[in-house]
C-alpha cells in the first residue's frame, strides 16, 4: 500500500438490536476522537436498510503513517474496548485509490464531508479520460479482427480484455494523476 495515498477504512459490525441508539452514540464519540488526529479526513456510517443489524463505519486518514497513529492510539484502544457489549462481529477493509469511492449497495446514506470522496462528476470524467482512448484503440485494432464472430461474443471479448486492463493498469494511473484535482475542496 503505497504511503501516501488515502485510505479509507470500512469496517461492517453486527450490532445487537437493543444497543442501536448506543451504537450510533458510539461512533459519534469516535468520530469525535479521530477528528482530533493528524490525516483524519473524514467518517460516517450507514445501514443497509432501517431495519438492519449490519452497519457500515467509515473513515478515512491521508495516508498509511497517519492511519497507523490512529490505530495504535490509546483513544481509538480505549474507545474500541468501550464497544464489547454492542457489536457481536467486524469485518475491516483498507481500500486506497478509487475502490474507496464505490459504496456497498443498499446504503441510504453516508456522511463523509464532501472533500472526502470527489464529486460524482470529476469520477466520471476520471473513467472517461482512460477509457475513451482504450476503446477507441480496442474498436480500430481487435473489432476488425472479430468481423466473422457473431457480435455477442465478440462485445464480450471486448469487454473481458478492457475490463482488467481498466480495473488494474488504467484506473489507477488515472486516479493517482489527477489526485490533486480529485481531491481539491469543494466549494
Amino acid at each position: 500500500m503505497p504511503q501516501h495515498s488515502p485510505i479509507t477504512v470500512s469496517i461492517s459490525r453486527t450490532v445487537l438490536p437493543e444497543h442501536h441508539r448506543r451504537f450510533n452514540a458510539w461512533v459519534q464519540a469516535g468520530q469525535e476522537l479521530a477528528r482530533e488526529r493528524d490525516g483524519y479526513l473524514g467518517s460516517g456510517w450507514v445501514r443497509t436498510s432501517p431495519d438492519s443489524d449490519e452497519w457500515h463505519v467509515l473513515y478515512r486518514f491521508a495516508d498509511a503513517k497517519s492511519l497507523r497513529s490512529w490505530d495504535e492510539s490509546e483513544d481509538r484502544r480505549w474507545w474500541i474496548e468501550s464497544a464489547s457489549e454492542l457489536v457481536e462481529t467486524t469485518r475491516v477493509e483498507h481500500r486506497t485509490g478509487i475502490e474507496g469511492w464505490f459504496e456497498p449497495q443498499g446504503e441510504e446514506s453516508l456522511t463523509i464531508p464532501e472533500t472526502v470522496v470527489p464529486p460524482r462528476w470529476k469520477q466520471a470524467v476520471s473513467i472517461f479520460l482512460p477509457f475513451f482512448p482504450l476503446s477507441l484503440l480496442s474498436t480500430l485494432l481487435l473489432m476488425p479482427q472479430l468481423e466473422s464472430w457473431p457480435t455477442v461474443l465478440a462485445v464480450l471479448l471486448n469487454i473481458c480484455i478492457l475490463t482488467p486492463l481498466m480495473t488494474y493498469i488504467f484506473l489507477p494511473a488515472s486516479t493517482r494523476l489527477l489526485r490533486p484535482w480529485l481531491n481539491r475542496p469543494r466549494r
